[in-house]
C-alpha cells in the first residue's frame, strides 16, 4: 500500500466532486460552507499535485476535461465505498437487525419470519423501519433487509422469496359492494372513491380514508388481515398475486444472515403460498 504523503485526501476528492456537480466556483463554495477563495486554491493545488487540469475556466463558464471526467468517476465511487465502509463498521459494532417494509406491506409473513428467527440460538434484536421504499433503505445502508415486492426495482440486490399475496379491494363494510365473493377491476373503476394508485398515506391513514367512505384500493391481503370491523376485504379477480421478497446489497453481516437462514428454513418448512394464507385464515 502506498503510504506517501502525495496520498489524496478525503476532503480535496469532496471539493473536486462539488465543483464537478455544480460546474460553478461559487454555488459550489456555498454547499460547502466555505469562501469560493480557499476553493478555488484547494483545486488549483489538486491540479498542481495530479500534474493535469481538471476543469476548463473561462469568465463564464467552468466545464470539466477528459481528466476530470476521468477522476469524477474515481471520486464518487471512493466516497461511496468510504461511506459503506463506516456504515458497515457501525453495524458491525451494532447487536441487532434492520429491516424495512412498506406499511401493511407482508405483515403476516414478516411476523412469522421474525418469529422463526426469535426461535433460533443467540437472535438478536430485529427493528422494523416502515418505509414507502424499503430497498432505497438497504441500498444506502440503512437497513439490512428489505421486505418489498418483486414488481419494485430489485437491480443490484439478492432476493428470497418469501410468499405470494392476493389482491383484495379494501371497501367500507356498509358499502353496497362489501358483500361481494369477488371484483372485477372494471366493477372497481366504476366507483368514484377508488384509487388505481394507494395514496402516500400511512396504512392507518388508508384505513381511516375507507372507512370514512372516501377511499377505495386494491391492496395485499396481509394488509386485509389489519383493517378491523369498519373495512371489509373483498378478493379481486383478474389480477396475478403479488410476490414478496427479502432484498439485500452484497456480503451480509452474521446477524443478517442467520435471519436469511431462518427464514430460508420456513419458507422450505411451509411454503410460499403457505406464508401468504395465514392472512387469509
Amino acid at each position: 500500500m502506498d503510504l506517501s504523503r502525495d496520498r489524496l485526501e478525503t476532503r480535496e476528492l469532496v471539493y473536486f466532486l462539488t465543483v464537478a456537480e455544480e460546474l460553478h466556483f461559487g454555488r459550489a463554495a456555498e454547499r460547502l460552507g466555505i469562501a469560493q477563495p480557499p476553493l478555488s486554491r484547494a483545486i488549483a493545488r489538486l491540479e498542481r499535485r495530479l500534474g493535469v487540469p481538471l476543469f476548463a475556466r473561462t469568465s463564464r463558464s467552468v466545464a470539466l476535461t477528459a481528466a476530470g471526467q476521468t477522476l469524477l468517476v474515481g471520486a464518487r465511487a471512493t466516497l461511496e465505498a468510504l461511506d459503506q465502509a463506516v456504515r458497515r463498521t457501525q453495524q458491525t459494532g451494532a447487536s441487532r437487525m434492520r429491516l424495512a417494509a412498506t406499511p401493511g406491506a407482508g405483515t403476516v409473513p414478516l411476523r412469522a419470519l421474525i418469529t422463526a428467527y426469535g426461535r433460533t440460538k443467540d437472535p438478536a434484536p430485529v427493528e422494523v423501519a416502515f418505509t414507502r421504499d424499503p430497498t432505497a433503505a438497504v441500498r444506502a445502508g440503512q437497513a439490512d433487509l428489505a421486505l418489498a415486492c418483486a414488481t419494485e426495482d430489485l437491480s443490484g440486490l439478492e432476493t428470497l422469496d418469501i410468499a405470494t399475496e392476493r389482491p383484495v379491494a379494501l371497501l367500507p363494510a356498509q358499502h353496497p359492494l362489501a358483500g361481494s365473493r369477488s371484483l372485477s377491476l372494471s366493477r372497481l373503476r366504476a366507483e368514484a372513491t377508488f384509487a388505481e394508485q394507494c395514496p402516500a398515506l400511512s396504512l392507518d391513514e388508508i384505513i381511516d380514508s375507507i372507512a370514512l367512505d372516501r377511499l377505495i384500493v386494491i391492496a395485499g391481503e396481509s394488509a386485509a388481515a389489519r383493517t378491523g370491523p369498519a373495512v371489509t376485504g373483498v378478493p379481486v379477480t383478474g389480477l396475478a398475486p403479488s410476490t414478496l421478497v427479502l432484498a439485500w446489497a452484497g456480503d451480509v453481516l452474521p446477524v443478517t444472515s442467520a435471519f436469511l437462514a431462518a427464514a430460508r428454513g420456513y419458507v422450505t418448512r411451509t411454503g410460499a403460498h403457505a406464508l401468504a394464507s395465514v392472512a387469509a385464515s
